[in-house]
């Protein structure tokens, strides 16, 4: 029998990307938009569902076993990225988005998660601490806030059921946030990530598309 993944936020870009590499992997692939994507869509051969991480009423009633789940979810936040200039909607904006919002998802949809399944959410290097060189101060506090939080479900939800909680980079990919300059092509991001959700064996991990540790 087929293996079973939720991908959320896979209407374009990395998550668009996913959705395929499962789905030709041999998965029975669930993937969730937002809004209509017809390139979502186009892929055929995969349940859709509508979805936001913002809205709690979109997901509290969602039945299903799955074996893995990726929330791919997010936004860069105001364009100035200014701690100094930030105002309190354009904080809570971009932290329910990015942080909040996924890990409130994760929490939820965990029951539905088999024993010894994967939980994975897309974040990036700049929610590292240790690696940070300050600036995009919105975006950079979002995903470090997202790592805290999943590190958190992982100690206090998914450990005791033997569930990998993954933070996973995705690289500077040529998608509409990372731009054309970017190293990597959304194929080659989503092949890597594939592979690291594959070999998930518990606990948390903080790693990128390569399967290389992040330092958190």
């Amino acid at each position: 029998m087929a293996q079973t993944i939720l991908i959320v936020g896979a209407s374009r870009g990395i998550g668009l990307g996913l959705a395929k590499e499962f789905k030709d992997r041999g998965w029975d692939v669930i993937a969730t938009e937002r809004d209509r994507s017809d390139d979502l869509h186009a892929l055929g051969g995969i349940r859709i569902e509508t979805m936001d991480v913002t809205k709690p009423e979109t997901f509290n009633d969602f039945d299903t076993e799955l074996d893995a789940v990726i929330i791919n979810a997010g936004i860069q936040g105001a364009s100035h990225q200014d701690a100094a200039k930030a105002t309190a909607d354009e904080v809570a904006h971009v932290m329910m988005t990015n942080a909040f919002g996924p890990a409130h998802l994760a929490k939820t949809i965990l029951p539905k998660i088999r024993d010894g399944g994967t939980l994975a959410m897309t974040t990036s290097l700049m929610g590292s601490i240790e690696d940070s060189s300050g600036g995009y101060d919105l975006y950079r506090t979002s995903k470090c806030t997202q790592n805290m939080l999943a590190k958190g479900i992982a100690e206090q939800d998914a450990n005791s059921r033997g569930i990998a909680v993954l933070s996973l980079h995705p690289g500077w990919v040529q998608t509409d946030m990372g731009g054309p300059n970017a190293k990597i092509t959304v194929e080659e991001s989503a092949k890597g990530l594939a592979d690291v959700v594959e070999q998930a064996d518990g606990g948390y991990r903080y790693v990128d598309y390569t399967g290389k540790d992040l330092p958190f």
